[in-house]
């Protein structure tokens, strides 16, 4: 029940993304969507799927989310998948430059410090290799806490003034999404809210074009 996001060689990963893709296509057309806003999101495999689209088309995107993913490039095949998944992929591919004029959509990686499921070290990872395709460099970490809710890290990429990545490294948290609702599956509470940061990253990359 999950996106293949890592059978790139035999070209799985690609069909299912043309999946989503056709049905951003169907919604733009029955919709009244700016096409220079579209953002996604995803959790687990969703997040390296979202990674996966953006990708392979970066310039149909403005802005990503990947909560507790895998970076693009990491993995393959499901044996590296599994490898990846358990922190024992050490770094992603170099992707393939930007087509002039193309702009790399902005990307917020959100990840859980004690993550049984997807090894912490994947979202340090997924947020330096895209930073470094455009050479954008890590600003100094800083840690925030609100409330009674888990800190979290965050350390900032730009690229002179834009911000390109943001990784939001969690304290505490498992394979679950910051903030969610109690009671749910692969959900916890007592977590910053991941669908609020999510929104303020994406209203700022509309607006200014990640700068």
């Amino acid at each position: 029940g999950c996106w293949n996001w890592y059978e790139t060689r035999s070209g799985r990963a690609q069909g299912e993304a043309g999946t989503i893709e056709a049905a951003i296509d169907q919604v733009c057309l029955l919709q009244p969507v700016d096409p220079e806003r579209i953002a996604l999101a995803g959790l687990s495999a969703g997040a390296g799927m979202a990674a996966l689209l953006a990708t392979r088309r970066p310039e149909r995107f403005r802005a990503i989310a990947m909560h507790s993913g895998i970076a693009p490039g990491v993995a393959y095949s499901p044996a590296t998948a599994l490898m990846a998944m358990g922190g024992r992929q050490a770094r992603a591919l170099p992707l393939a430059p930007l087509a002039a004029g193309v702009r790399l959509p902005g990307l917020l990686v959100i990840h859980g410090s004690s993550d049984p499921v997807v090894a912490p070290s994947n979202g340090a990872e997924a947020a330096r290799s895209w930073a470094a395709r455009i050479g954008a460099k890590a600003g100094t970490p800083r840690t925030v806490q609100r409330g009674a809710r888990y800190a979290a890290t965050i350390t900032d990429y730009r690229c002179g003034r834009r911000l390109v990545a943001s990784l939001c490294e969690v304290k505490g948290l498992g394979h679950a999404w910051s903030g969610g609702a109690a009671g749910q599956a692969y959900s916890d509470p007592k977590g910053p809210d991941a669908s609020r940061m999510i929104w303020a990253f994406m209203v700022k990359q509309f607006a200014r074009g990640g700068d």
